[in-house]
């Protein structure tokens, strides 16, 4: 019980620096986009057509305050909506190449946050973080699969580990 406490104390401490270099790397946004709009965006960049639906579940609101977040997005170029090649009735969100550049921007910031911090540590420790992450990723995955996906809608985050 010890080493699980041992674990989840040193789990909490990194989740608070990785959520700082989160915040500090939002300073590259423009003040007006939310969080909840810079979500959107993560969602779309890491799965190229998803339907409102599919924002609205990620984000779990329902469907017409993702139509709105979505709306806003293309109205900022950001994001673009076209139709589903095979259901018109259907429509398909994509990054522009604006939203592409904001969304790699603020992950590049994040990148450069996490590596100063990495920097400061002996290449042994970096190597053994390195393989340990990679474990604890790879069973993350395994939690989500197990789970589901009706409970687990932001799994979309996990692209980011590719």
């Amino acid at each position: 019980m010890r080493e699980e406490r041992g674990v989840s104390d040193a789990l909490m401490a990194t989740s608070r620096v990785i959520t700082a270099a989160v915040v500090r790397s939002l300073s590259v946004i423009d003040s007006k986009l939310t969080v909840p709009q810079l979500r959107v965006l993560v969602m779309v960049s890491a799965e190229q057509g998803l339907s409102i639906n599919n924002v609205a579940s990620g984000l779990g609101v329902n469907a017409s305050n993702a139509s709105r977040t979505c709306e806003r997005l293309v109205a900022g170029g950001l994001l673009q909506r076209k139709e589903h090649t095979d259901d018109r009735r259907r429509v398909e969100l994509t990054l522009s190449q604006k939203g592409r550049r904001l969304v790699d921007s603020v992950m590049e910031a994040r990148r450069a946050e996490l590596l100063d911090v990495v920097a400061k540590m002996k290449p042994a420790d970096r190597r053994r973080l390195a393989e340990a992450l990679s474990a604890f990723n790879t069973a993350a995955q395994q939690v989500i699969e197990e789970r589901g996906p009706d409970d687990a809608p932001d799994q979309h985050l996990l692209a980011w580990l590719d």
